[in-house]
């Protein structure tokens, strides 16, 4: 690691310590303790909507302090009023999207691999009229992930969806239905491949 590598990183820590927890309480944004970003993530939060964070949350946007780099920064967003997205203690994002006009609820000790999305919505409506200038009309349903569930690289979990404890998603999936508990799971559309334990 640069030298320059080095003084970025404690200019980061210094950052996610002091500056950013003050902009974020500033904008009505609940984190807990022990809260770590590495290069700055984008927080937006719609007027009478929640973002929640528990303790110990780790939140990369910079390609050189994860494997697989990111693409992007960490994203999080509520975008419609009354919106939640409650993120449970110890969890790890690398580059990961997650936007929500309902509620997208995330368990405790979760691990979600680089570049990751997760959105309770279709953001646009399937009417071709109205598709680029309306929002009437979108679908939306609540998105819920279980307590150590790991997430890789680039799997995207769409609305409506629950993922079941200790459950992996493979990475580059696409999750449309329910994943149940302690199983590894896969594909486009992701389909359960075995329960954990099995080999």
């Amino acid at each position: 690691m640069s030298m320059l590598e080095r003084i970025t990183g404690k200019v980061w820590r210094l950052l996610s310590k002091i500056l950013f927890p003050f902009l974020l309480e500033y904008k009505k944004i609940t984190i807990g303790k022990n809260f770590i970003v590495y290069g700055l993530p984008i927080i937006t939060l719609e007027k009478n909507s929640d973002i929640i964070m528990g303790n110990n949350i780790v939140l990369c946007s910079q390609s050189n302090r994860t494997a697989l780099g990111v693409s992007k920064p960490v994203i999080i967003r509520t975008m419609k009023q009354g919106a939640v997205v409650n993120i449970g203690d110890d969890v790890g994002f690398s580059g990961v999207t997650i936007c929500a006009m309902q509620k997208i609820t995330i368990g405790s000790e979760c691990l979600f691999g680089a570049d990751v999305s997760v959105f309770d919505n279709d953001f646009h409506p399937l009417n071709p009229i109205d598709r680029r200038r309306s929002n009437k009309g979108i679908a939306v349903s609540p998105v819920s992930i279980g307590n150590n569930v790991f997430i890789g690289t680039k799997a995207m979990i769409m609305k409506g969806v629950t993922i079941g404890n200790n459950s992996v998603i493979g990475a580059g999936s696409v999750v449309v239905s329910d994943i149940p508990d302690n199983v590894v799971a896969a594909g486009n559309p992701c389909k359960v491949i075995r329960e954990l334990g099995q080999q």
